[in-house]
């Protein structure tokens, strides 16, 4: 090997998430690989360049292991509904008057990311309010779970939406009392919209995706999750296209079963499944409920100030046996979207009586974000080897909506980490951006602080008890969302791995947790490589 093809970090404060050898001090990384690592002293005498850490704490790379790329870096192009931009439904009506003004007549106006509770006037915004933005072209904004789409009288009469319009399996179109449609679409209700929705190019979808790549490698992001997306869209060939041109995040690709299950010619190429390489098929996304902040999660118990509201489950019986049936023939991973309570018992249940499917290493199911679980859910989880992948972004950017429909008691039993983790069940962390109540939904770091201290960013106690220290948070955020999302070889430091790591601007594990979502990149490296410094940012 030549020595060129070596580079050795040395000096610095490595922590590796590997529990056989959780701190290092330097590492060499030969071809892309961790070859060694540990003390200086330890390196074989070959070091090839030699790069001063200069004392920073390293960390491996941020594996978001749940998110919606493509989706995210189209919204980035739209009117962005949440502070510090907007924060009142009128302010909303003025940015698509803008939007309007800078449009032909007719051509689609698009935002993203409201809640109701983070506007003055507390509630959501229907068609009226829509209309007074814009009467002369379709208007789409939608929520920020992506569960929940409002649009205006112009694009409720473009989709032959109407008060005769009955309500889809898994879906609702609100009304007013007098039985006309609000413009709210909920969960399925909002695909009634999609195949009216302006399409991007390939080449524009490629574009916007390698400009989100520079964003996710300035937080320290190299490895993600694609979950899909809210039509039958292939992001796959994007992927490509975009690894062609400079995107280094290596990525799993699932598709939303929603949107492919009708389709009899449907199958996912036996090579986009060989997990070797930088982009991969992982397998299918099933939607089993809603979100909690838009009070669809699927409980098992009524939110809060209702009796009989439980939310919707969204996934028909034929849907879920015929993705059971998909991911087993094709031994790929089955994603299963389950929030509340009733959607995580009735999806563990089923998984449950499987036997694994996949190769060693890759869950055979892993349950997506996880907010209520039940004691035998997790036992069964547990003992079956399906894996969690949760947001703890949802409870600290989304208080205020959880405070509403749950209450301060309710909240405290929300995304139980540390319960979880006790139970054996192995667990992931993940940001589902940009499907949150965050302008910068990706950010790892303030996932990070709401692990550690279980505050919410207006000061909300979300049960200490659940709080895990930053090592094990840093390693959710890891190892354990690469083991969940099945990536064999990265999110730990250790020989053999890709040498993708970050050298933070402070040292994460000293700081008060208070401090935590201060934290920065300073660098990020893939493969050994530097894809992003702070100062040339």
């Amino acid at each position: 090997m030549n020595t060129s093809e070596k580079i050795t970090f040395i000096n610095g404060k490595i922590f590796t998430s590997d529990d056989r050898m959780p701190d290092a001090w330097a590492m060499t990384i030969a071809n892309g690989r961790i070859a060694a690592i540990g003390r200086e002293e330890d390196l074989p005498e070959e070091k090839g360049t030699v790069i001063d850490l200069k004392g920073r704490r390293v960390i491996p790379g941020f594996v978001d292991a749940h998110m919606h790329p493509v989706i995210y870096a189209d919204f980035r192009k739209q009117i962005t509904v949440m502070p510090p931009d907007i924060c009142s439904i009128e302010e909303m009506i003025q940015a698509i008057r803008r939007r309007r003004q800078a449009q032909e007549p007719g051509q689609w106006i698009e935002g993203w990311g409201y809640d109701e509770q983070g506007f003055q006037e507390k509630r959501s915004p229907n068609r009226y309010d829509l209309d007074r933005g814009c009467n002369d072209a379709p208007v789409s904004i939608m929520r920020n779970c992506a569960h929940i789409r409002c649009v205006n009288s112009m694009a409720l009469k473009l989709a032959g939406i109407d008060r005769n319009t009955p309500d889809p399996p898994g879906g609702e179109i609100e009304r007013d009392e007098n039985g006309e449609p609000t413009g709210i679409l909920k969960e399925n209700a909002r695909n009634l919209i999609a195949p009216f929705l302006p399409a991007e190019s390939e080449e524009r979808k490629t574009e916007n995706l390698l400009e989100l790549g520079r964003l996710l490698v300035s937080q320290g992001i190299t490895a993600i999750c694609d979950m899909g997306n809210l039509d039958a869209t292939d992001n796959f060939p994007v992927y490509k296209a975009a690894a062609e041109q400079g995107f280094c995040q290596k990525v799993g690709v699932y598709y939303m079963w929603d949107f492919f299950a009708d389709d009899p010619d449907f199958q996912i190429p036996k090579e986009r499944l060989d997990r070797n390489g930088q982009i991969f098929a992982a397998g299918l996304k099933l939607i089993g409920d809603g979100s909690i902040s838009g009070r669809t999660a699927w409980m098992n118990r009524p939110y809060r100030n209702t009796t009989d509201n439980f939310g919707i489950s969204v996934c028909t019986d034929e849907l879920l046996e015929s993705a059971v049936e998909f991911c087993r023939s094709n031994h790929c991973q089955l994603s299963m979207h389950a929030m509340g309570g009733k959607a995580i018992d009735r999806m563990i249940s089923r998984a449950a009586k499987e036997e694994k499917w996949t190769p060693e290493g890759i869950p055979y199911v892993r349950i997506e974000h996880v907010t209520d679980p039940s004691e035998e859910s997790l036992e069964k989880a547990a003992e079956k080897g399906i894996s969690f992948v949760t947001q703890p972004i949802f409870l600290y950017a989304e208080s205020a909506s959880y405070l509403g429909n749950l209450g301060a008691q309710w909240i405290k039993q929300c995304y139980p980490i540390k319960h979880i983790l006790d139970k054996g069940v192995c667990l992931g962390f993940s940001t589902d951006a940009p499907a949150t109540f965050w302008s910068v939904p990706s950010d790892p770091f303030v996932g990070l602080k709401l692990a550690v201290t279980r505050i919410t960013a207006d000061g909300t106690d979300c049960g200490k008890e659940n709080a895990v220290d930053i090592e094990t948070a840093v390693k959710l955020y890891t190892k354990g969302a690469a083991m969940a999302a099945g990536f064999s070889d990265i999110g730990m430091l250790a020989p053999g791995y890709h040498g993708d790591f970050v050298v933070l601007d402070r040292d994460i594990m000293e700081i008060p947790g208070e401090e935590i979502d201060q934290v920065k990149a300073a660098e990020t490296y893939v493969d050994g490589k530097c894809v992003y410094r702070a100062d040339e940012a």
